[in-house]
């Protein structure tokens, strides 16, 4: 490589025409003037009108959104109280946590089937919206835990114990140093919690009920009985336009505190 530069640089652009030539396509398809996935023949925005006036894509959409949003809140408050019990040294402190990791290896099939089994025959939760909401926390807890619990092992216990010496309650010392210290932790596992309710299909397939179905398990069965329309086509362009803008625009605020950040240290220094 040291040779050849260039070959380094041609199979990194093979690697991202692979990965992204179909997004590429699908943004170019979802203009397409006809039904046809495969064949250009005029350029409109007609399906993104139909898409907006479908009811049974905005239903959807709402209901996965208000879903995704709960399902996050809840996981992040419970596996943050988690991570932070977890800190301490407690006897079965070793089962606890492997338990918490098993729905990180567990098949998704194997754990639809669990939860369904567990939500209506035993819980006695009917289907629909809050089987999805037990069911999203239960996979979504084990992503919170690991991550926030990852940044609570790497911070400096002294500074909590220097705000108790300075007088703060626990409360405030709580409050204060450790909240702001693992905020980007819980920021990390609360979108993680959000992106895998929103995009799950297999575990939400099996709790859905009437009047519940979420976005994901609507574009599976739309596309498994008649084929990919043009209006997913569309909707999976829109996806995609979101997740790149929210992307880009955490990007730009994680440079634009890290130079703020710099501009500060070399103030002090001078």
């Amino acid at each position: 490589m040291n040779r050849r530069p260039w070959a380094l640089g041609a199979v990194a652009g093979l690697v991202f025409v692979f990965l992204y030539a179909p997004i590429a396509w699908l943004a170019i398809v979802s203009f397409n003037d006809s039904r046809s996935l495969s064949r250009i023949t005029g350029l409109s925005t007609r399906w993104y009108v139909e898409l907006f006036h479908d009811s049974r894509v905005l239903e959807s959409l709402g209901l996965t959104l208000r879903l995704a949003a709960t399902s996050a809140v809840v996981s992040t408050v419970i596996g943050t109280l988690a991570a932070f019990g977890l800190r301490r040294a407690f006897p079965g402190r070793g089962l606890w946590t492997v338990l918490l990791s098993l729905p990180l290896v567990v098949p998704e099939v194997v754990l639809g089937v669990a939860l369904l089994g567990f939500c209506v025959k035993l819980a006695g939760i009917p289907l629909g919206f809050g089987a999805l909401l037990a069911a999203h926390v239960a996979f979504s807890l084990s992503f919170v835990v690991v991550v926030v619990r990852s940044r609570v092992a790497g911070m400096d216990h002294r500074l909590e114990e220097a705000a108790a010496d300075l007088g703060a309650s626990p409360w405030v010392a709580f409050r204060t140093v450790t909240l702001p210290l693992v905020a980007p932790a819980v920021v990390a596992g609360a979108a993680f919690a959000f992106l895998l309710s929103f995009d799950d299909v297999v575990t939400s397939s099996y709790l859905t009920g009437v009047g519940s179905t979420t976005l994901p398990v609507f574009i599976y069965a739309q596309a498994s009985k008649r084929g990919v329309s043009p209006e997913i086509v569309a909707l999976s362009t829109l996806m995609v336009a979101v997740s790149a803008a929210l992307l880009i625009a955490g990007v730009l605020v994680a440079s634009r505190r890290a130079r703020a950040s710099t501009f500060v240290e070399s103030i002090r220094d001078q």
